[in-house]
């Protein structure tokens, strides 16, 4: 009997979301800023501790892949799509598991023997989130995974490929050999820009992956990110900016790079390298105030929506929409979670 292959393949920073509200004294206490995501630095080490303390936590599962890759799972007939990263040998890779299966994602996890899983500190304040993530086991992931018996034939057989831009802070070597993988058989490679600090702060590695990406979706706070740090006149202009990506340097010239900046309740812009003057621009149907929950993985929900409809192989216009009725649907739940029973969404 044939392996279990998936179409879709994801990588990315498997984590736990400790999520806290009413969060403003933790922001000043630590320095955060109310819409942002960091890695955690010395000083806020103690963050952890003092949530379990002193705070009503709520755990779900997250990393931002890992979020969209469920999404994606969510809206695709079963067996669709899998996941890889690194985890400890935990209760909290468990609560991963749990999570994932609930939405049909598989998981092909590297498992570090007495290692933590990662986690990421979610506070929450009013309709903004600030993510500051502990990275433990998931920055200890091996290059070689991609290679061994149980992930490789995953690979081979994957039409579409998938990546956070916060695996870019340790595992390069590994999105390249994925994305050149990718580009060498005209798949399609996707990239989320994740979070500002990675065109500020990892733009050398951004640059490397990016030749061989079909895919860039980010938000208005990435893109003006991407647009400071390589010296755009605009940094604002976002149909600017996807323009400038979709038009750089490309590995497949076969297939046109697809550029799309999510802005919250405000219209999502998609710019083509094939019709770079084209912009589309997508109206976002705002939710009531009072129906949100919380913002926590909206930006990888709509990314998996738009990659399970690609995957199904729906036009760019529909995978937008899609995308848009999955950050829809999570923003009314807590973290990044989808209703169930499940909802039909294609």
């Amino acid at each position: 009997m044939a392996a279990q292959t998936y179409q879709l393949f994801c990588i990315g920073n498997p984590l736990l979301d400790m999520q806290v509200r009413d969060g403003e004294t933790l922001l000043k206490k630590y320095g955060l800023q109310a819409n942002d995501a960091i890695l955690a630095e010395e000083k806020h080490a103690p963050i952890y501790e003092d949530l379990v303390k002193n705070y009503s936590i709520t755990y779900v599962a997250g990393g931002a892949s890992q979020n969209a890759a469920r999404a994606a799972a969510y809206v695709l007939p079963p067996d669709s799509v899998v996941y890889t990263g690194c985890v400890g040998d935990d209760d909290l890779a468990d609560q991963l598991r749990a999570a994932n299966k609930r939405e049909g994602l598989h998981e092909r996890y590297l498992v570090k023997k007495g290692e933590q899983t990662g986690a990421c500190a979610v506070v929450l304040t009013g309709h903004h989130r600030s993510l500051v993530t502990t990275l433990r086991a998931a920055e200890k992931f091996e290059q070689s995974h991609l290679s061994s018996p149980e992930v490789a034939p995953l690979v081979e057989a994957a039409k579409v490929f998938y990546v956070e831009g916060f695996f870019l802070t340790h595992g390069t070597e590994s999105i390249l050999e994925l994305s050149r993988k990718a580009s060498a058989s005209s798949k399609v490679f996707a990239l989320n820009l994740s979070a500002p600090f990675i065109p500020q702060f990892f733009s050398a590695q951004l640059q490397s992956v990016l030749p061989y990406c079909d895919i860039i979706i980010g938000n208005e706070s990435e893109a003006e990110a991407y647009a400071s740090a390589t010296g755009l006149p605009d940094p604002k202009d976002l149909v600017a900016t996807a323009k400038a990506i979709a038009l750089s340097p490309k590995s497949n010239m076969a297939r046109p790079r697809i550029v799309i900046f999510t802005h919250g309740p405000k219209s999502t812009v998609l710019v083509s390298s094939a019709e770079p003057e084209n912009a589309k621009v997508f109206a976002v149907t705002p939710i009531p105030d009072e129906q949100i929950v919380d913002t926590n993985g909206a930006g990888d929900a709509f990314a998996g929506g738009f990659l399970g409809a690609l995957v199904a192989g729906k036009d760019l216009n529909e995978c937008v929409e899609v995308g848009h009725k999955m950050g829809a649907m999570c923003v009314q739940l807590v973290g990044p979670q989808f209703k169930w029973p499940k909802v039909k969404v294609l």
